[in-house]
């Protein structure tokens, strides 16, 4: 990686994703509003929220029935019973269980609270509707990096991100959920450090610093700001994408 000076650019103009949207266009025409013309790795970081919605992936808890190990966990964590079956339903194990608090593994290997099932910025459409992840989200970057490249003549690169807690530390950060054109991980296992001396297990997530980086200008509640343009990093490692972040379970200490 090599940056001196990087630009994060919060676009404005996004309106209220609906499933079918083409975010595509959405997000050309809010960078065309912006002023900006796309330069090679240039970085479209993108909610996870607005890939999700434009995806359509409600669920509309009025027609969740609870299974027994949900309703189990409901009373164990005072939690909906029908939000818990949906939680389970996107999950491959529960890890940890507390009041307000259900931690799992999700289907795409995540380790994260209640499995990304979310209301909030939902807007509940005369239901009690809540949001999933999206199925792939790997896959709906390297479309959206499809069709932005068609778009704007350059190569660039794109991220979902979404909001995160951490063993031990407070509070969310922005971690990749998926990523195409970059190097989600970058190995830096063998470099010389200051002295010369190799690196032995240093691998950067650069995708999830780009995440974090960008949340600080999406926010976490009504700012209406869910893509930020980003300008200045380069790279010479071959793109990764943000499946490369996640740890296999038996290298898991917390797990």
């Amino acid at each position: 990686m090599n940056a001196r000076t990087v630009t994060y650019t919060a676009l404005s103009g996004i309106p209220l994703i609906e499933p079918g949207d083409d975010l595509c266009t959405i997000i050309a025409d809010a960078i065309d509003a912006a002023g900006i013309i796309p330069q090679p790795a240039d970085t479209l970081v993108v909610a996870q929220k607005i890939v999700s919605k434009a995806e359509g992936r409600y669920v509309d808890l009025a027609e969740v029935t609870p299974s027994a190990r949900a309703l189990e966990l409901a009373a164990a964590t005072h939690k909906d019973s029908r939000l818990i079956e949906v939680i389970l339903a996107e999950s491959t194990e529960v890890l940890r269980q507390h009041k307000d608090s259900l931690i799992v593994a999700h289907r795409l290997g995540f380790v994260m609270a209640n499995a990304g099932v979310d209301q909030s910025n939902v807007a509940p459409d005369g239901g009690d509707r809540v949001l999933l992840l999206p199925q792939d989200p790997d896959a709906s970057c390297a479309a959206l990096k499809a069709a932005f490249d068609r778009i704007f003549g350059v190569e660039v690169a794109v991220v979902i991100n979404d909001s995160f807690g951490r063993a031990w530390r407070n509070g969310v950060v922005g971690v990749a959920l998926g990523a195409a054109g970059l190097p989600a991980l970058h190995n830096l296992i063998g470099a010389p450090d200051l002295f010369g001396r190799p690196m032995r297990v240093t691998e950067v997530a650069i995708a999830d610093e780009l995440a974090a980086a960008a949340s600080l200008l999406m926010g976490q509640a009504d700012e209406g700001t869910p893509v930020v343009h980003v300008r200045g990093l380069r790279w010479n490692a071959a793109p990764a994408n943000a499946a490369a972040l996640i740890r296999p379970k038996h290298m898991d200490l917390f797990r």
